[in-house]
């Protein structure tokens, strides 16, 4: 894909304040929208004006996290823990209050799930019983992104305090731990192979750091003019995507860290506000993006 094409297929509206997140679902064509007027949202890929209301919660939603082993989609509900939620018969089957922060990030692996919360908590909690399994607190400051390496038993975190925290994945015990950035770490991701873990700023930098060398820096590239909110890897991961409070995605070789498109509203039509989330579905390689407009864009990468 050395030249990038887009187009700009369709606009799914319906949520009354921004919109924060989007998860995948087990079929390619379905994914889930959460914002800040607490509403949970079910959405077919090609259906933009059939949007169905899975749950309805008192304060904003900033997190979400599809599990496929479960079925069950977790709602990160501010200042009030995670709700989980059948979203095939559409209602809540359990609740766990366990903080009054925000949470900002879910994640999971086997039986656990874990929670990135506003008071620099990172919650283990054991899906099956819904009960708390751990809480780790290594800063005041929030944490704000996680991702798993479950190869290397690896969980990384990153926090408003600008550091990136590597943790054992069974025993969360801290491993790694370095001042990345200088200011929040908004997103985080390994790379398909996994050698590398990218991470993005509201410094505006992406960086990526050499996971088999002990996270040494391995690349820099301002990337964006303001905050990256967060990135996203292609389904066959040669190509990546960041978005910005910059108003714009932009489009990456994953390998040479090239920039292969801009997309924006001047040329593309895209968001005149922050774009807060992406999700790159496998489903005709269809991207879809989050934005603080109140709407979720649908485009063709091609």
């Amino acid at each position: 894909m050395g030249q990038v094409n887009i187009v700009r297929l369709n606009v799914f509206t319906g949520h009354r304040d921004c919109v924060y997140t989007l998860q995948p679902a087990d079929r390619a064509n379905i994914f889930f929208s959460g914002a800040g007027d607490g509403m949970v949202v079910q959405w077919d890929i090609t259906s933009p004006d059939e949007g169905q209301l899975i749950a309805k919660l008192p304060n904003s939603v900033y997190a979400l996290h599809y599990q496929l082993e479960s079925n069950l989609l977790f709602a990160g509900h501010n200042y009030d823990g995670i709700h989980l939620l059948d979203w095939e018969n559409k209602k809540e089957i359990g609740s766990l209050h366990f903080t009054k922060a925000a949470i900002f990030d879910i994640q999971s692996y086997g039986n656990r799930i874990f929670v990135a919360c506003g008071d620099g908590s990172i919650v283990c909690v054991d899906r099956e019983r819904l009960a708390l399994i751990e809480t780790k607190k290594h800063s005041e400051n929030k944490a704000r992104t996680i991702a798993v390496h479950a190869k290397r038993g690896e969980l990384a975190v990153g926090y408003s305090d600008h550091f990136i925290r590597v943790f054992d994945l069974d025993s969360l015990s801290l491993k790694h731990e370095w001042r990345a950035h200088q200011n929040s770490v908004f997103t985080l991701r390994y790379s398909p192979d996994g050698n590398y873990l990218f991470s993005g700023s509201r410094d505006a930098r992406l960086k990526v750091w050499d996971v088999q060398a002990g996270y040494l820096q391995a690349a820099e590239v301002v990337a964006h003019m303001y905050a990256i909110n967060h990135l996203e890897f292609s389904p066959d991961g040669k190509h990546f995507v960041t978005c910005s409070m910059d108003k714009s995605i932009k489009v990456w070789d994953t390998e040479a860290l090239q920039l292969l498109k801009v997309i924006d509203k001047a040329r593309h039509a895209g968001h005149g506000t922050s774009v807060n989330k992406l999700l790159w579905t496998s489903f005709e390689s269809r991207l879809l993006s989050a934005s603080d407009d109140r709407t979720i864009s649908g485009w063709q990468i091609f």
